[in-house]
């Protein structure tokens, strides 16, 4: 397949590619150039000179996990029958079949990091997943972290149960103490592997298990944080585990941006399009992703869908650019960045060579970002999922 005569916005070094084309087969980007190819096939797609750009990316989401529409019988986001568990998988609580990936799809979210929600200190594993599928283990693209979360939300979970933790200093206890057991765990397993003769394997811990690749730095460590203390205990226990951290929401990261910077934290900025609707959000401010980027914080935008609705995705990023954000920053927080933040810039987030086509066109002269324009076409690993053209 070949698509051609496009404005490319590659979000990759060559940058934009006036009157473009790019080749595509078996699901992935062959080729990409400028002009007119020598060979236009049959199975190719004339972009009429409309903007052609990489999916959108939210990094935060409850997608699938949070059914559209249904109470508790869809709500498979917290198990908050214990407030450490790691050991809970996204992926495991996912269904695909709700509508709200189809919205996605519709308005060129081609992929997303689903996650469990933020009522234990620590609530499992996160999934960045395709918007396109049928059945979640062929839209995995990879697990991408482990969720954990400071302040206003344990507390009010716990408190409400009249169990531990209602403190933020329980909270950070207990995580604390879970990353304490899977180091020892996972120092113990060193020493039954390497001398089996005088050391037992210990018990089979699913817990410590689940953070062992964590403690490895194969995975990262997202923390939803909103107040600028509470972001600041995330990256000293990001510290102290040598963990690799990401602050989910840092809605007051706009008080300590220049020591995100310092610390090379970045930020998951969402959600923009909502009220101060808890007591440790009454520091939201539209400003807060273009304090970020000036401080040169990495940094994505998301819905937290279902908090904001996934399809208000580029109309969040749109906010941010109204809050002073630079254009060109916002389709980059909405692109490469999360699949940076993420770990999947290897599959996505570009058009490069290489990757999956993961792909989006809009008429000449669109702002894809606006709330009245829709894509002519998605595509996802080639896959043509919207076509108006």
């Amino acid at each position: 397949m070949l698509i051609y005569n496009a404005e490319i916005h590659t979000m990759d070094s060559p940058g934009v590619i006036e009157k473009g084309w790019i080749e595509i087969q078996d699901g992935k980007i062959t080729d990409i150039g400028s002009g007119i190819p020598n060979l236009i096939p049959e199975d190719n797609i004339d972009a009429q000179g409309g903007l052609l750009l990489p999916g959108f990316i939210d990094a935060h989401t409850h997608l699938g996990i949070i059914e559209d529409g249904l109470d508790f019988e869809g709500d498979d986001c917290n198990e908050s029958t214990d407030p450490f568990t790691p050991q809970m998988r996204a992926i495991d609580g996912i269904n695909p079949f709700d509508r709200c990936f189809e919205e996605a799809r519709m308005r060129g979210i081609t992929a997303v990091a689903s996650s469990p929600g933020s009522a234990n200190a620590c609530g499992g594993e996160i999934c960045a997943i395709k918007t396109d599928g049928r059945r979640i283990d062929d839209m995995l693209i990879r697990t991408c972290g482990i969720k954990f979360a400071m302040g206003e939300n344990p507390k009010n979970v716990y408190n409400g149960k009249d169990e531990a933790p209602i403190t933020r200093m329980a909270i950070t206890a207990t995580i604390r103490e879970g990353l304490y057991k899977a180091r020892r765990y996972v120092h113990d397993m060193d020493s039954y592997y390497s001398d089996s003769e005088n050391y037992d394997p210990p018990e089979y811990d699913i817990k410590c298990e689940a953070l062992m690749p964590l403690l490895d730095r194969k995975v990262k460590a997202f923390f939803h944080c909103h107040r600028a203390d509470d972001i600041c205990t995330a990256m000293r226990i990001a510290k102290e585990f040598s963990l690799d951290p990401v602050i989910i929401h840092g809605t007051e990261g706009y008080k300590i941006a220049d020591i995100l910077a310092a610390e090379n934290v970045p930020v998951i900025c969402g959600p923009l399009i909502c009220d101060r609707c808890k007591p440790e959000m009454k520091g939201l401010e539209l400003e807060n992703a273009a304090v970020l980027s000036k401080n040169r914080v990495k940094l994505a935008i998301c819905t937290d869908h279902t908090v904001i609705p996934i399809q208000y995705l580029p109309l969040s990023a749109q906010a941010a650019v109204k809050g002073g954000l630079a254009q060109d920053e916002a389709l980059r927080a909405v692109t490469i960045a999360p699949a940076e933040i993420l770990g999947i810039d290897d599959a996505t987030g570009s058009v490069t060579i290489g990757k999956d086509a993961d792909l989006q066109i809009y008429k000449k002269g669109e702002n894809p970002l606006d709330l009245m324009t829709e894509p002519q076409l998605v595509m996802i690993n080639g896959r043509i999922c919207r076509k108006e053209m």
